[in-house]
């Protein structure tokens, strides 16, 4: 069942056309991801479903009643309401019964209240259970800290936030409000790695639909069901994740070129026999070719996007050590260091990858390596004829009031037509070049930076988070060129596609130290894997011998218990039967007076209660012997 469907949408600024003729279905359930180069209206696409943008032709029509939740690449959240104040407006419903109910309860010791107050309040209790009253507040801090929120940034106001901050605050608080429909928009670009987990494994079990742009493969492949992909203005569907959908892309496209080539060549062949014959004998077959020709529905030519032609070349090689540490501690503060890490050793054509969660330090690490912050203890060293080509995550290297042209000039003083037709290899074409750095995009400027390092053809490569702003052709164009590059690379990245082509070995942040694992990403995974579980064993063994210690902690206290519940029972008996003997003999002595004084009454009643006491006597003295004998 359809809860969403669009019949030709179109959309135009002014005479540029960003898309036409798309016609779409989300159905329940359903998980899509929308793909395609920068610029190509993605967003656009997505405001126009979420209706805050209107088509310029089509129809879109939701279902009655549909939720729908929107996640924009720039998000605006301000104010002093702190990140968990705005996870609370997101049941706002639910407190407000909650605070209902409280009312109800003060109305129920009022004796004329009472009657109805109770009758409202169990009605109301009941709605406010089955709505998730009392585990509402549970899930905010399992949303939360999913989303790589620590307990402390809870209370941070959110005009406090960054913007990376304010898109994961926002993102949390759409999970909490249990849509029926969330279109996101790069939700994965402010996530590290645990985070990312977090979400894939949360959107693959949530039941609503879903519409996402993403750039990250990895994560297009676990929750993706269905790709649109949408390019020169047309959107296309294909089944499967993204891997699926590459492999039938290519094959598509493939067909389509062939079947265009195999077109081009029968009108050809058909024009050229009509020009031969048009005149003649067989002008009659000429003529009927001529029509078929005419009625013929001509293939266009398959189009591909274009993507950055980028060639990575080594000047010189570098000694087969190119990177070593001892001792070394990362940080910027004695009193509170970033991680410690252990020997390092990189060599030449290796390929590290380095990752973490957030703020754990990994830029401040190739920072390190690079010399710009020295190490708070210990030393890392680059080996000989080492050159090192730095992409930094946030275009630091770029000065903004430059232009695209005179960054790579002060790379490489090329002649202007060669530097333009050198660009033009990244997409900047005519006057494009004349851009102000500071006037680009994310995108645009990666494409700056990696122009630039074609052009220092450096040996060691440190790369930081290299692939965040391209697209997705963009982004294999950059993981096939990195793969065959010659020399060394050190890469910090949230990219799981391109760690688990490129990385001969994982270098892992947590808890404060740096761990390398030997092998790329999938046997971290599998090692990852197997220290959980080695972990659960030993947590496992370790909760079985606390419960074993416990029980035999148990029994002894139970023992001890024992022990002395039976001391204390003998020397009650004891006491007892000391007094029951005393009393035998006063009774005997009594006996003997009564006797002599012949007071025949005295002595029945004496000899009754006699034989009493003795009774009594020999069940406390067995009692003794059988609780002194256990």
């Amino acid at each position: 069942m359809s809860i969403l469907t669009a019949n030709g949408l179109a959309k135009s600024y002014g005479v540029q056309d960003v898309f036409r003729n798309v016609s779409i279905q989300i159905a329940r359930g359903d998980k899509i991801g929308l793909v395609g180069p920068n610029g190509e209206g993605k967003t656009t696409l997505l405001r126009i479903l979420a209706g805050l943008e209107e088509p310029s032709a089509g129809t879109v029509h939701r279902a009655r009643g549909l939720r729908v939740g929107y996640l924009p690449q720039i998000v605006e959240l301000d104010g002093e309401r702190t990140v968990y104040d705005e996870m609370l407006t997101a049941f706002a419903e639910l407190r407000a019964q909650e605070d209902e109910l409280r009312r109800l309860e003060e109305a129920m010791g009022d004796p004329a209240r009472r009657e109805e107050a109770m009758r409202r309040y169990d009605d109301l209790l009941t709605r406010f259970e089955l709505a998730g009253g009392y585990t509402y507040e549970a899930r905010i801090r399992q949303v939360l800290a999913g989303l790589g929120f620590s307990a402390e940034e809870w209370e941070q106001p959110l005009g406090q936030l960054s913007g990376g901050q304010k898109t994961r605050a926002l993102l949390a608080r759409l999970i909490l409000q249990d849509h029926d429909l969330l279109l996101l928009d790069e939700p994965t670009n402010h996530l590290d790695l645990s985070a990312l987990e977090w979400l894939e494994n949360h959107l693959i079990q949530w039941p609503g639909s879903l519409v996402v742009v993403a750039h990250d493969r990895r994560f297009l492949d676990k929750v993706a069901g269905r790709i649109w992909d949408l390019d020169f203005g047309r959107l296309e569907e294909y089944p499967g994740n993204y891997s699926r959908y590459a492999a039938l892309r290519a094959e598509r496209m493939a067909r389509r070129q062939a079947e265009y080539e195999a077109q081009q060549e029968y009108i050809a062949k058909t024009e050229a026999f009509i020009q031969r014959y048009k005149s003649g004998q067989r002008s009659k077959e000429a003529r009927g070719r001529q029509k078929r020709l005419e009625r013929m529905e001509r293939l266009e030519r398959p189009r591909q996007a274009r993507t950055i032609n980028l060639r990575l070349q080594a000047d010189g090689r570098s000694g087969d050590l190119v990177l070593t540490s001892e001792g070394v501690t990362i940080g910027y503060d004695p009193q509170q260091p970033l991680f410690t890490c252990p020997k390092l050793i990189l060599l030449r054509g290796q390929r590290a990858a380095l990752i973490g969660p957030n703020g754990a330090g990994k830029t401040t690490f190739l920072k390190t390596v690079l010399g710009h912050i020295p190490p708070l203890a210990g030393e890392i060293r680059l080996g000989a004829s080492v050159k090192i080509g730095y992409m930094a995550q946030t275009h630091e290297s770029l000065d903004p009031a430059n232009t695209v042209l005179d960054e790579i000039l002060e790379v490489k003083n090329l002649p202007l037509e060669k530097a333009r037709t050198f660009l033009g290899r990244f997409l900047f074409l005519g006057d494009d070049v004349f851009k102000r750095v500071g006037d680009l995009s994310g995108g645009e400027r990666s494409r700056v930076v990696l122009a630039k390092l074609t052009l220092q053809e450096p040996n060691f490569l440190l790369l930081d988070e290299p692939t965040t702003h391209l697209d997705l052709p963009s982004q294999e164009v950059l993981q096939e060129v990195l793969v065959n590059f010659p020399g060394t690379i050190l890469l910090v990245s949230h990219d799981r596609y391109l760690i688990d082509a490129l990385a001969t070995q994982v270098w892992v942040l947590e808890k404060g130290r740096l761990r390398v694992y030997p092998g790329g990403y999938a046997e971290y995974l599998l090692q990852r894997e197997a220290e959980s579980q080695q972990a659960a064993e030993k947590a496992a063994q370790e909760r079985a011998r606390t419960q074993a210690q416990k029980r035999q902690e148990d029994q002894e206290k139970a023992r001890q218990r024992e022990a002395q519940r039976r001391a204390r029972r003998i020397a009650q008996l004891e006491e007892e039967i000391a007094a029951l003997e005393n009393r035998l003999q006063e009774l005997s002595r009594e006996l003997t007076l009564a006797s002599h004084a012949q007071a025949l009454d005295r002595v029945r009643a004496l000899g009754v209660e006699y034989e009493q006491v003795e009774t009594e006597l020999n069940r406390r003295m067995a009692e003794w012997a059988e609780v002194h004998a256990a």
